[in-house]
């Protein structure tokens, strides 16, 4: 379990994720990115263009399993990706993610909606 990055050599821009199995995680990214049908549509751009040699994946935190009952991993990962997210700001020009929303700002929306 834990966050990883792609990093694209030519110009330094990261995708951040994080997954519960980091091999698996990992390997799907690949395989997506390798088949052309990866979901974050710039990093599938820059992959084609700049070809697979240009990528590297990198494990940037790992949690370890505990002996706990209860733990909620999912909650944990999705905290330690916030803390990567705000560290690396990969948005923009630097990466290929694209910035959470707060909650009051999801709630906006809904409301906007539900308005017009």
């Amino acid at each position: 379990m834990g966050v990883f990055l792609i990093r694209n050599e030519v110009d330094d821009k990261v995708l951040i994720a994080a997954g519960l199995n980091l091999p698996g995680t990992i390997n799907r990214h690949k395989i997506q990115l390798h088949h052309g049908i990866h979901p974050n549509k710039r990093l599938q751009q820059d992959w084609n263009e700049f070809g697979s040699n240009n990528f590297s994946f990198e494990i940037v935190d790992e949690l370890a399993p505990r002996d706990e009952p209860g733990i909620n991993y999912q909650e944990e990962l999705d905290r330690l990706e916030d803390f990567w997210m705000e560290r690396l700001q990969p948005y923009k020009r630097e990466g290929y993610n694209e910035r959470k929303l707060t909650r009051a700002e999801r709630l906006h929306r809904i409301a906007a909606r539900h308005q017009g």
